[in-house]
């Protein structure tokens, strides 16, 4: 059965200029007054957000009430949510090239850093650098807790990337899977060799289609290593979301599409980092985005909404939203708080299950839980397949 479920967000304000331009991972200044946070204006909103969600397991708390809970509305479009050891949300708005932090203890969002390289999809790392998929130049960010950065990568076999989109950080080896495809920006200079129509025909990365890889990065490596190589990848495609499971063995990454051939597929990741045993996961699965996974192994998609797959690919919850997500990632003091970007706002709802992305601390380890590789789900019987 699915419930209708109704949430009220915030008018944005956009009537001050942002003074801030870089600021602390630890303790970035709130926004006042900006950007309305909806959590604290709520007798201020006159705009609402509709979610339709599904979920016959329970995966989503009670004391969610079946509502996604407003956070903050009037950015351009944002991407790329990676939570930090404290269970706090950096977030990008591409459009306005920004690195926003929600902040786990207050609720509260404030700008962490002006001039990111346009940044997309991000991740910590396990010593807490932010690291970020940067395409305005097609770059890797490592971004240090006083917002100075590093580019870590700015090619491929001396070629351009397409432009970096997202990235998974191996919690047992550090080693960065990220994804390239070719979505042409406007904010592109001109003359660079990536400016296309849409629909892009070429890419730097092959000698003809769009030469959509994903990437592997070694732990202290200064060159990427391709790791789709094998026969049933279809490289003119757009690899976009990626995530893996937390002991480090599978990696499941989605392919862009809005005809039907797109979707999420699984590989093994071998001991040297490069992957094998490419499997269809959800095939047929359009507009495929940012990912995520739960300590039960679950893997939910930015797809329309937020649409949550079991390890053996059943279908187990979605939340449905007219506007659509774009990313969403586990967060909050308990790691149950499921954060999710759109386009225009951010949003969250109260989980029963943990995220397995945040890192402890602990070099080389991420938050202690295991790949649940079995068919266990929360109040789930038998179905026939």
């Amino acid at each position: 059965m699915k419930t209708r479920a109704f949430s009220t967000l915030g008018i944005v304000l956009l009537f001050l200029v942002f003074a801030c331009s870089k600021d602390s991972l630890e303790s970035s200044e709130e926004l006042q007054p900006e950007l309305l946070t909806a959590k604290h204006k709520k007798k201020d909103l006159d705009w609402s957000v509709e979610a339709e969600i599904y979920d016959p397991y329970s995966l989503i708390s009670p004391s969610a009430h079946d509502e996604l809970t407003p956070i903050q509305n009037g950015f351009g479009f944002t991407e790329g949510p990676a939570v930090d050891k404290h269970g706090n949300v950096f977030f990008t708005d591409q459009p306005n090239d920004r690195i926003y932090k929600w902040s786990a203890r207050s609720g509260h969002v404030s700008l962490f850093l002006e001039g990111t390289g346009r940044a997309n999809g991000m991740a910590f790392d396990k010593d807490g650098n932010l690291i970020a998929c940067a395409d305005l130049h097609g770059e890797l960010w490592k971004i240090f807790p006083d917002g100075t950065h590093e580019v870590l990568i700015d090619n491929y076999n001396g070629k351009l990337l397409n432009g970096p989109n997202d990235v998974w950080i191996n919690p047992i080896t550090g080693g960065m899977y990220i994804t390239d495809p070719i979505f042409p920006r406007d904010y592109w200079e001109e003359g660079d060799p990536r400016i296309q129509p849409w629909e892009p025909t070429h890419s730097e990365q092959a000698e003809t289609g769009k030469g959509g890889h994903v990437y592997y990065l070694a732990p202290g490596a200064s060159e990427l290593v391709r790791v789709t190589t094998m026969a049933e990848w279809n490289d003119d495609s757009w690899p976009n979301g990626v995530v893996g499971s937390p002991d480090g063995t599978k990696l499941y990454v989605n392919q862009w599409h809005y005809d039907g051939t797109g979707g999420v597929f699984v590989f093994d990741i071998n001991p040297d980092g490069s992957l094998s045993n490419l499997q269809d996961f959800v095939p047929g699965l359009n507009f495929c985005d940012g990912m995520s996974m739960d300590d039960e192994g679950n893997v939910y998609v930015s797809s329309g909404g937020i649409k949550v797959y079991a390890p053996d690919g059943e279908n187990i919850m979605n939340i449905d939203m007219p506007d659509g997500a774009t990313n969403n990632v586990f967060a909050g003091q308990n790691n149950k708080e499921l954060f999710i970007t759109s386009v225009p706002f951010v949003s969250s709802i109260k989980m029963n299950v943990k995220g397995v992305e945040k890192f402890s601390g602990r070099s080389g380890h991420g938050n202690g839980g295991h790949h649940h590789h079995g068919n266990h789900r929360r109040g789930r019987g038998g179905r026939g397949r």
